[in-house]
């Protein structure tokens, strides 16, 4: 309990240093589309998140034996991750740029996709064990 306690406060730090630093939010698909960018300073900052986060798995790996379970089904694998391209480019950001970043600036449009994702991982899940896929 107490790493997931500083995990968050570690995300939380790190959303504001960059956020009154860069004046950059640090959604995960902006990150990644940073690193692409021909613009210099912005492919700087997004390669040292990325780095961090790149390795902070194995950081916390040392602490805790994390449980993580994935489903063997590559049918269901490549739907919800189509779905979710779909949904983070229709929604402009990710659950961590909405999540974490636009909720904390209180933008309403980040309040609503999150509660939007809240909802809707909920009934995935709720009908997915009606179904027996859970």
């Amino acid at each position: 309990m107490v790493v997931e306690a500083v995990g968050g406060a570690l995300i939380g730090i790190a959303a504001s240093v960059l956020w009154l630093g860069v004046g950059r939010i640090s959604g995960i698909t902006g990150v990644i589309a940073n690193l692409f960018l021909l613009q210099q300073g912005h492919r700087n900052w997004s390669l040292y998140f990325f780095i961090g986060l790149l390795i902070s798995y194995p950081i916390y790996s040392l602490h805790e034996t994390p449980v993580i379970e994935v489903t063997s089904n590559w049918a269901l694998l490549i739907v919800g991750g189509l779905l979710v391209g779909v949904g983070t480019y229709i929604g402009n950001g990710c659950t961590s740029g909405h999540g974490v970043c636009g909720t904390g600036r209180l933008s309403i449009r980040s309040i609503a996709a999150t509660l939007t994702f809240m909802l809707t991982g909920f009934i995935t899940v709720f009908v997915m064990r009606q179904l027996g896929l859970l």
